[in-house]
């Protein structure tokens, strides 16, 4: 599996701010044998997510994105709108996970917006913008990711093995 990273962060992309997000989970990736083909880390303006969400699905070269960051409800999280302009499906389950996963731990997880989503033969889900949040959601996700990619890309594989 080929994927891609993206860090949305207003001060990681002035350089105020060490992104952590990003390699926490370029090193969990790697440590599960997926390939990061690209990555990258921009300010939260929604025409700049757009234009990479696009750029990265359709190049065909990715077949998973995650993007870290911009998810809560401060005025400047727009991930999850600029997420909603470039797939072609939307797959709530994603988000259900992470948010009912999240709220074991913390009650901030309620206010999370992460949504995930098809685009072309890409799957893209949203993020929480700390390394440990990040991380927590990709491995409560994480069960479903090979599988939808696969069926994505047009497997015709059977989903689960037939009744004895």
């Amino acid at each position: 599996m080929k994927a891609a990273v993206l860090t949305l962060s207003d001060k990681g992309a002035r350089g105020e701010r060490e992104d952590g997000s990003g390699p926490a989970l370029q090193n969990w990736l790697a440590a599960h044998e997926v390939a990061i083909v690209k990555s990258a880390i921009v300010a939260d303006e929604h025409e700049e997510i757009v234009s990479i969400l696009k750029e990265w699905a359709d190049s065909g070269g990715v077949d998973l994105i995650l993007t870290t960051g911009g998810t809560g409800v401060s005025p400047r999280d727009v991930t999850p709108e600029a997420t909603m302009a470039v797939l072609d499906r939307v797959i709530p389950g994603f988000g259900e996970v992470m948010r009912a996963r999240s709220l074991e731990k913390t009650p901030h997880a309620m206010i999370s917006r992460a949504i995930a989503g098809i685009r072309g033969r890409s799957l893209i889900i949203n993020l929480p913008g700390s390394p440990k949040g990040a991380v927590e959601n990709i491995e409560a996700v994480w069960p479903a990711v090979p599988h939808a990619v696969e069926k994505i890309q047009g497997s015709t594989r059977d989903c689960a093995a037939p009744p004895r």
